[in-house]
């Protein structure tokens, strides 16, 4: 007590001295502690006003206080505007993750329909990322299964293409997507660009809400191609009738009542928080999804949602509405830091009667349900991991465990994989892949790789710092037996490591799931009954990383397949490459043209010609 009491004084008069240097304009602060980890990150219309409060720790929550006396430092960044500090507070919240904020769990990356404007038959496919690349961009969702439904229904609907351009400039016969009526097949010239560009015009506005102008348009043209009896021309019409009927029927919401919104409702019990999000766009239902944010205990749920909400939009723009069902501290700064994000004016409201109550109270009603879900499914798996460390005989009940498996075809293109689980379930955004690099391994060497893998993992997180929980096991899970032990028992003598738990998980007798064995250090072998809880509980971290392994190996097989010489050449960048792809239709026909032919692609010269052309033939 001695000790925190005096780290505490210390604290406080490290922010007394800062405080006497500060201005008194909007700005943005953060409190570091001696590891040089953010702990905080903080804004304020008033800088020195709103740190001085922080010299005054017995008016400040417990969690507060902790974070004071782990202080050594801050740093500060002075802004014109309050709303400036609001988005710069944001950007850095998102990207720092400092432990003494509100956080989103998962940070969402949302995904987008986009059409491209870069090509004459231009591509309808799913975006994630930075939408910088030429196109039409509509969304977000808010899970994939929402734009997978309604992608794969506007394939039907419209038949336009979804295959890369690099594919596309290489067709010689229709894919199979034309044959499954998903495609009107632009590559071989089954479609004039003229009437593909209709159907890409017919898409976007359908996408921009005009949904019933579209339908009906396509139904006026199926009943005149039925009346001149161009019965197969009017059944395609049809199908596309239905396939949009399809996006239509999953509007389970009422949306007359909102066109482009986005509904938060949040729901407090025992200290956890769930934020239940509906989205909607043009008129649409784009999803719904529940996110449980990270809080201390001490922060009120209209807090909790203010910053959920200024993160929510750090990565997605803003609809024109936002519903709420409580109203937030600083409402009109948000509602102010949207507008500027957006470049259009952001209503924030909290309805209290009406249609638009209604929307909130339906998502208050999700976030309560999937809270108590949420705390039912996190109490079960406390149970279970109680019950693992009984029967592993664990020092304590374990946070983190790893489990590791690796992927390969005859020892090439070789994966090592780890997954993470915990007191919640999967944590997937600590799952790492590691490509082995080794030259020295013999093809299918698993002891070899899962050498690698664990040095690579191990020598990392040792330079880090051992004493973060959020990064090293209670308990390590290898798919192998008594050879993939004695390799990882061998890895860790070699780095000093001894309080990591080791357990190998072999498949019984025939490869036979429920007769596995577990093999730990000190010869200890444990086989649990076949339908013992914690034996399926096993059986699952198991192949969760025998999925990822294969997924990791398969994407790397994938760029290995689609990659191709032009890649390695100097000078030819992406734009070059995909010029003389559309020129020649494939790289091999690039690797087999002649000089002149070169020389006749548009942004290749000469000198870049005779390059291309010594690369593929040893000579100038």
């Amino acid at each position: 007590m001695v000790k925190e009491s005096s780290s505490l004084e210390h604290g406080v008069l490290i922010i007394e001295k800062y405080v006497k240097t500060l201005p008194l304009s909007p700005g943005v602060y953060r409190m570091i502690n001696k590891k040089d980890e953010v702990l905080y990150v903080g804004k304020a219309k008033n800088l020195k006003k709103r740190v001085v409060s922080y010299t005054k720790p017995d008016r400040l929550p417990i969690r507060l206080q902790r974070m004071i006396a782990e202080t050594i430092r801050m740093e500060f960044v002075i802004t014109h505007t309050e709303v400036e500090a609001l988005l710069l507070e944001v950007n850095l919240i998102k990207k720092l993750t400092p432990r003494y904020n509100i956080l989103m769990r998962d940070s969402k990356s949302f995904a987008f329909i986009r059409i491209t404007r870069d090509h004459p038959f231009p591509q309808l496919t799913k975006h994630r990322g930075a939408r910088s690349a030429p196109g039409d961009y509509y969304g977000p969702f808010a899970s994939g299964e929402a734009i997978n439904t309604t992608l794969t229904a506007l394939h039907r609907a419209f038949l336009l293409r979804s295959c890369p351009d690099t594919v596309f400039a290489s067709r010689k016969r229709p894919c199979l997507q034309y044959q499954i009526k998903r495609c009107s097949a632009p590559c071989v010239n089954y479609i004039s660009q003229e009437d593909y560009q209709k159907l890409v015009k017919e898409t976007r506005d359908f996408l921009a809400g005009k949904t019933n102008e579209v339908q009906k348009q396509l139904g006026e043209n199926m009943e005149k191609a039925s009346a001149i009896q161009e019965y197969e021309k009017a059944a395609v019409l049809r199908d596309r009738i239905r396939a949009l009927t399809t996006i239509q029927s999953r509007q389970i919401i009422n949306t007359v009542v909102v066109k482009d919104a986005d509904v938060f409702s949040i729901y407090t019990l025992g200290g956890k928080t769930c934020i239940q999000v509906f989205l909607f766009r043009n008129g649409s239902n784009y999803g719904a999804y529940a996110s449980f944010p990270y809080h201390g205990e001490d922060v009120s749920s209209e807090e909790v949602l203010e910053a959920y909400i200024a993160q929510f939009y750090e990565d997605s723009p803003p609809p024109s509405e936002i519903l709420l069902n409580k109203i937030i501290p600083n409402l009109k700064l948000v509602e102010e830091a949207l507008t500027l994000k957006r470049e259009k004016r952001v209503h924030i409201l909290a309805p209290k009667t009406g249609p638009k109550s209604e929307l909130v109270r339906h998502a208050f009603d999700n976030a309560k349900e999937s809270l108590e879900r949420h705390l039912q499914e996190k109490a079960s798996q406390e149970d279970l991991l109680c019950s693992f460390m009984e029967i592993f005989d664990l020092p304590t009940l374990p946070h983190r465990i790893e489990v590791y498996d690796n992927s390969h075809i005859q020892g090439t293109l070789a994966v090592g994989a780890m997954i993470v689980a915990g007191p919640e379930g999967f944590i997937k955004n600590a799952y790492r892949k590691y490509n082995i690099r080794s030259k020295d391994l013999s093809p299918g060497d698993d002891y070899g790789m899962l050498r690698e893998v664990l040095v690579r993992r191990f020598s990392r997180a040792l330079a880090k710092d051992k004493d973060d929980t959020e990064q090293w096991p209670d308990v390590i899970l290898i798919d192998g037996g008594k050879g993939q032990l004695a390799t990882a028992e061998a890895v860790f003598a070699d780095l000093g490591i001894s309080d990591v738990q080791l357990i190998a998980i072999a498949k019984g007798p025939d490869r036979h799931a429920g007769r596995e064995v577990f093999y730990m250090p000190g010869n200890k072998v444990l086989q649990l009954t076949p339908t013992h809880k914690v034996l399926y509980y096993l059986q699952r971290l198991r192949d969760e990383a025998h999925r990822f392994a294969i997924g990791a190996h398969r994407t790397r097989r994938i760029q290995k397949i689609s990659s191709s010489k032009l890649d390695d050449i100097p000078g030819v960048g992406p734009n070059r490459k995909k010029a003389l792809l559309y020129y020649f239709g494939s790289a091999k026909a690039v690797e087999q043209a002649g000089l002149k032919d070169l020389e006749m692609v548009e942004g290749i010269s000469k000198n870049l010609a005779k390059k291309l052309y010594a690369y593929f033939h040893g000579s100038g």
